[in-house]
């Protein structure tokens, strides 16, 4: 283990800021962590259906604000893009390449293995009902790298973009949808123009420093930076603003108080991404700044820095087979011969909650078996002209 420390320290570039890994790493747990919590797999005459204990005890929703965390992911993937952008000497077409790449390589992977689990077990006779709830529940979370890949290619215009135009987008859209009755299909404008909000701002930060178009006046810490903020003033402003509007649209808006999607819910602040949900994202961009300084300081204790890069180092793996983790806990489980409290029952009590936080360590055992079978996809080295902006400990910069 000292030796891994070692390693990993002597690997980390001086200047890299350990902080950014950091919240990176922290928004990828969270989705792991909330799916984990709010997905139930039940077994019913013979068939499993997907089901949530926020359906059943729409108390918990607060728990969606902890977990729901692609806000921050947002956020940091446009700094760390705008910035490898900017100091990159290699030509637009080939930088690109090179991140969808990274981003598309474990995604085969994983369609790919799903595709045999599915013709396979049915011809094992399993019903096409659970077949095609489980492939969904695995398959639905793309529509994240899709986007993420369509707002990497598009970073040198969001680097240059004000958060308000697409914030405002979200705003008509959402005015027009649930105000003026208007067609369902304008609510997929937001499923780019919501996620642009956090990644144009951290792509405005990776460019200059700053939000404003005026050299980082705005007052957003400089990512390479240490000790205090100068702009921890921007990131109360986030937080609170973002806070309290998204409050006003819960209250008085009639927005789901869920900050993620709950089975047979009218409305979802995530399919697509509505106001409430981005001024949401808006918050949680204020409290990462927030955070900045102090992972920064207890970054720098080994042990905590390794966990981090290697976390890191495999995002997307992690991210792509957390639910295949989930799911094969959930079939082992089934030669028990009857349903196991918090992995096969339904959620509709506090009962269950204690049981699926007791199974949460056997998903964790299950995702590092596919970690260590999978995560080559993700860490192979590129080919062709170097370019040190790719370099790190962590993930590609």
């Amino acid at each position: 283990m000292r030796d891994l420390l070692e390693r990993v320290e002597a690997a980390t570039p001086a200047g890299r800021d350990r902080g950014v890994d950091g919240l990176r790493a922290a928004a990828i747990l969270g989705v792991v962590a909330g799916h984990w919590l709010v997905t139930a797999l039940v077994v019913d005459s013979g068939a499993v259906r997907v089901a949530s204990p926020l359906r059943e005890m729409p108390q918990l929703a607060p728990v969606s604000w902890l977990f729901q965390t692609l806000a921050v992911f947002f956020l940091v993937g446009g700094m760390v893009a705008a910035r490898s952008r900017a100091g990159s000497r290699l030509p637009y077409r080939v930088w690109l390449g090179r991140r969808m790449a990274r981003l598309f390589r474990p995604v085969a992977a994983v369609v790919l293995v799903w595709v045999v689990i599915a013709v396979a077990t049915l011809a094992a006779g399993v019903r096409l009902g659970t077949v095609l709830s489980l492939a969904k529940l695995v398959w639905s979370p793309l529509w994240f790298l899709l986007v993420f890949a369509v707002l990497t290619a598009a970073t040198p215009l969001a680097a240059r973009l004000h958060p308000a135009w697409p914030l405002a987008a979200v705003a008509v859209v959402d005015l027009v949808r649930y105000g003026l009755d208007g067609p369902a299909w304008l609510g997929w404008v937001n499923v780019v123009a919501g996620w642009l909000v956090p990644y144009s701002l951290g792509a405005s930060w990776g460019r200059r420093g700053g939000l404003s178009g005026r050299g980082g006046k705005a007052g957003l810490p400089e990512p390479g930076g240490e000790g205090g903020l100068p702009g921890w003033w921007v990131g109360w402003a986030l937080l609170a603003g973002g806070g309290a509007a998204t409050a006003g649209l819960v209250v008085w808006a009639g927005y789901p108080a869920a900050m993620v999607g709950v089975p047979g819910a009218e409305t979802s602040n995530l399919d697509p991404p509505t106001l409430a949900a981005v001024t949401f994202g808006l918050a949680q961009c204020g409290a990462a700044l927030l955070l900045l300084a102090p992972l920064r300081r207890a970054l720098r204790r080994p042990p905590a820095w390794a966990a981090v890069a290697l976390t890191n180092l495999s995002a997307i793996t992690i991210f792509l087979w957390h639910q295949t983790a989930m799911i094969a806990v959930t079939a082992l489980g089934l030669l028990a011969g009857h349903a196991l409290p918090g992995l096969h029952t339904a959620p509709g009590s506090p009962g269950w909650i204690a049981a699926r936080l007791a199974w949460l360590p056997a998903f964790c055992v299950a995702l590092a078996a596919c970690w260590a079978a999978f995560r080559g996809y993700e860490q192979r080295p590129e080919r062709g002209p170097s370019d040190h902006t790719q370099r790190g400990a962590a993930t590609p910069g």
